[in-house]
This record gives C-alpha cells, structure tokens and sequence, in this order.
C-alpha cells in the first residue's frame, strides 16, 4: 500500500507531500491546475522514460519518492529479498531527474536500473487511465488477472513442472546429441585409462618412489657418512664418543660419595648412553640397507620419467594423475552409455511432452470457464457505467508448443467492443481515455481479490460522463477500495464524495511564475470543494447543501 509520495521541482509543483492510508483517497482540483501530475509522478516512479520537460523551470532536477507498506509474503516483499533490496516491511522508490536529460534511481537507498524499478513498481501499484500508463493493456497481465480470476495455482504449477522436466530431457539430448559419434572419443580414453590404469597412482606409492629415487641417487655419500659417523661413535680403533662417555661414568663414580649432585650427573649420562647405544643400532640397520646398485637406480629412473611423461601429457602433477585417471573413467561410462541413454531418453520426452499437453488442457479449461465468468461480469459492469450495448469478451490464441512452455499452450486477448454493433477489438487498441479506465475499473471490481497489486490509480475514469453514471462509477471505485487502496483523480463532485479521503490541487501565480500545491482537506474543506465542483465560480447555498448530501450518501 502506497503510505507517502514526495514531489520535488516536478513540472509546476514546487513541493508537495501527500500521505495515503487505506481506501478510496479522491484528488481533485481546478482545470489545468496539475491534478494527473501525481499520477505523472508515480509513472516515472514506475519506470517511464522521462525527459527534462517534467523538470520544474529553474530548477536543476526533479525528484520524485514514494513510500509504500510491503506485506510479509507477498510478490512485492519476494522480489526485494530475492534482489537483496529489502529493508523491513517498507519500500522507498526514489528517482531524480536532471534538467539535462539523465536520471538516477533508488530502492531503499540502493541505486537500480530502470528496468529494475518498472519490474518493482509493477508488483507494488497499477495505473489505470492513459495509454503509456495502462497496465491492463499488457497481455502478460491479463493472463495474470484472468489465471488470478480463475484460481487456477494448482493446474498452473502443474503445467511449470511438466515444462521444466521437459525442457530439462530436451536439453540432456541437445547435449549428447552435439557429442556425434562418440567412438572415436571412446576409442582414444579408453587408450589413456588403459594407460593410467598400469600405473599405481596412489599419492603414498609416488612419494615413496620419489624417496627412493632420492636414496639411490645419494647411496654412496650416504654410506660414506654413517661410516665415518659409526667410526666416530664407537670405532674399534682409538677414541670414541662411547668409550669416552663410559670412562666419564667410571671416573665420577669413585668421587660421587663426596658430592651427592654427581648421581645426577651419572643419571643423565646413563640416558645418553642408551639414546647413543640406540642410535648406533639404527645406524648399523640404515648401513646394511643401503646399497649403491646402478641397476636398481636405471630401474626407479625409468618409473619415474615415465611418471613425469604422463603428467606432461596430461598437464597436470605426477601426484595428481590418479584424480586424471578417475575423470578419464567417469567420461568412458558416461559415453559407453549414451547411445542407450539417447534411445530412453527419446520415450521420456514423449511421455514428458504429453503429461505437458495434459496438464496444459486442465489450464485451459479452467481459464476458458473462468474467462466467460469474467466477460459475463464486465460486460454488466460497463453498461452499468455507461457505456450500454458494450461487451466484453477473452479472446484465446494458440502458441506454438514446439518447446515446453511454462505458461502453457494459449495466450489471451482483452477484446471490448463500446458500443452495440460494433466489432469486439483489443483492449490496448481503445482509443478514448476515459473508456479504458471505465472498462479497466469494471474489470478490477469483476476480478475483486485476483490481483496481487495493492494500490491501484484511476486518471480520468469519470471523462464524459455525469449523472447517475457517475455515481455508479463512484460507488464502484468506493466498492474497489474496500478491498484495495483506490486513488482517484476526478473532476465529478459524484466520484469526489465517495472517497475516504480527499486531496485538492491549486495552482497559483507568484513573481509570475505559476506553482501548484496540493493539499489535504478536512470535512468542511472537503464540502466545499464540493460544492465548488457542483456550482462553479459562484458557490450558492443550494450547491452546499447538495454538496452535504451527496457526502451523506456516501457514508
């Protein structure tokens, strides 16, 4: 629901604000004194182009705001979280225009396309009255009322998932059809696996070729150093480290009855020569095993070029050619099985292709039962607003169904025909002003509760009529805003006093520039400009005291 519009050096409005609350809120105002500028400022808010003209004169930019409630769950609050723009349970459309012709826009303080505005605005109001505004005169939106009319979710999810299953077994042939022949594909991995395949690839088994390529290669310098180091710890010639730690023992021993800490000293030295009777054993195991054997060393090095060749060949690491290999392996069973996956997938698609079609004959039938439903409805509602002998009429076009569609297999059509005796045509082919926003109020009343959409504008809906007629189409747009917030420009003080709340416009000429304001009006307020609108310049008590009844009728 829209709450709050801002309008800032827009066309001759200086500066306006106007809050909104539930109902049928009636804006009215003298002739030429800028009473569709509000409805201008939500269309530029809804994504239409604008040029520097709608700049007030002087002024560097306009700038444009509105404020709307966003239900929890609704279309509107959906599209914000899944944009990431949502901020609570409020929305703020914003744009500036320039004076030189560029535009920025905003959603909740996020700069947007303008794209992204109009898809916003779309879910969050609709603009009933001329031509560039009218949001009935898109077919995807009347496919959208008349699916909302006829309740029809359940059929129409259906015929989405029967679509998308389809589309998905299409797409699988697309791409194993694009493969061609894959013998020759299978012919050439099956080489490689094969190849791959000899090898133990196993991370653990190349880190130990490697270990022992680098063992080989250093087998004499490493036996050169245990000897020397054997030699040094424990040689059978001269001094060694473990004959020199035992004499240490044997020598503090004879004095350690004279100084208690030397135990300790004993203790330590004891533990070293085990550590060091350990590290000669191991010493000894490392010398026995290594071996300087050219043969052995020709043999690791041929193992691990060959290693090193694969891996250029597949221009990846030795250590990754088994993760290469399993790929090779999972793309062989994929191609050794789509010839046979083609042959199935042939029969799944057709049984896709017709649970499609059945699900889309349930659709149809229930949108042609919902579409005379609603012809009937709007046909009685347009003679009642004075437009009898008109009838109103869907008209239902096959699409081509060669690929799955969501939607299903038709498209629809508004027709109306004005007047008795003539041809039904398209709705967005209707020339006058005021009848479009007639027939779109008979269809919003009809389709009460269908549309998603919140607030909902009429500019020019009384346009040549009066009378009883228009009290009707009061009493309608009234009817309307019981179930959605209903903004209303008027010039009939009929449709003025059926709304909950009334804004008048003005305009004034000041140091010879002239400006429009726009104002809230208070009950009395309020009976006057009625009164005003029934009795022109002069305002008689006969045109008060009709403006107080029509203002009871209402209640």
């Amino acid at each position: 629901m829209l709450t709050r519009l801002n309008l800032q050096d827009f066309a001759v409005v200086s500066a306006a604000e106007l809050e909104f609350g539930p109902g049928m809120t009636v804006i009215s105002g003298e002739t030429g004194a800028g009473k569709s500028l509000l409805v201008d400022a939500l269309g530029f808010l809804s994504g239409l182009r604008a040029d520097s003209g709608v700049v007030r004169h002087g002024a560097d930019r306009a700038e444009l705001s509105a404020e709307f409630a966003v239900e929890a769950g609704s279309p509107a609050a959906a599209w914000l979280r899944d944009n990431e723009l949502d901020d609570g349970g409020t929305c703020l459309l914003r744009r500036v225009i320039r004076a030189d012709g560029g535009s920025r826009n905003w959603i909740n303080g996020r700069n947007v396309t303008l794209a992204q505005l109009a898809e916003l605005a779309a879910l969050l109001v609709e603009i009933h009255g001329q031509h560039e505004h009218q949001a009935l005169l898109s077919r995807p939106n009347q496919l959208a009322l008349l699916d909302g009319f006829a309740d029809d979710e359940t059929e129409l999810a259906a015929v989405r998932r029967a679509a998308g299953r389809w589309r998905e077994l299409l797409d699988e042939r697309d791409a194993l059809s694009k493969q061609g022949d894959v013998s020759d594909r299978t012919n050439y991995l099956g080489h490689q696996f094969a190849e791959l395949e000899r090898e133990d690839l196993e991370p653990a088994s190349i880190a130990k070729l490697v270990a022992d390529h680098r063992r080989q290669a250093h087998s004499a310098g490493l036996i050169d150093a245990c000897n020397l180091a054997f030699a040094r710890l424990n040689g059978d010639d001269g001094t060694s480290a473990l004959r020199e730690l035992q004499q240490s023992r044997n020598d503090l021993a004879r004095v350690a009855e004279h100084e208690p800490r030397l135990r300790e000293v004993d203790a330590l030295l004891d533990a070293a020569a085990i550590q060091l009777d350990e590290a000669l054993a191991l010493l000894d195991r490392i010398r026995d095993d290594l071996d300087a054997d050219p043969a052995q060393m020709q043999e690791l090095e041929l193992r691990l070029g060959h290693l090193h060749d694969l891996a250029r060949k597949h221009r990846t690491l030795p250590e990754q050619l088994g993760e290469r290999r399993d790929a090779i392996g999972s793309e062989l069973e994929s191609l050794r099985g789509a010839g046979e996956r083609l042959l199935k997938l042939n029969d799944e698609i057709a049984k896709a292709a017709q649970a499609w079609r059945d699900a889309a004959a349930k659709l149809t039938a229930r949108r042609k039962a919902a579409a005379a439903r609603l012809a009937r409805a709007v046909t009685a509602l347009i003679s009642e607003l004075g437009m009898g002998g008109g009838k109103f009429g869907v008209e239902f076009e096959p699409n081509d169904a060669e690929r799955p569609d969501p939607l299903g297999t038709e498209r629809i059509e508004f027709l109306i025909a004005a007047n008795a005796g003539q041809p039904p045509r398209a709705l967005r082919k209707v020339a006058s002003g005021g009848e479009l926003s007639r027939i779109s109020l008979a269809i919003e009343v009809a389709a009460l509760g269908s549309d998603a959409v919140q607030t909902m504008v009429f500019d020019e809906v009384d346009s040549g009529i009066g009378g009883a007629v228009a009290e009707i189409v009061g009493q309608k747009l009234r009817a309307l805003g019981a179930k959605r917030q209903v903004l209303c420009v008027t010039h009939l003080p009929q449709v003025a006093a059926q709304g909950h709340a009334h804004y008048r416009v003005s305009k004034a000429a000041a140091g010879g520039v002239t400006r429009s304001s726009v104002e809230a009006l208070s009950p009395a307020q309020r009976e006057e400009e009625l009164a005003r609108m029934l009795g022109g310049v002069e305002v008689g008590k006969e045109a008060r005291a009709a403006a107080r009844k029509l203002l009871s009728a209402a209640s």
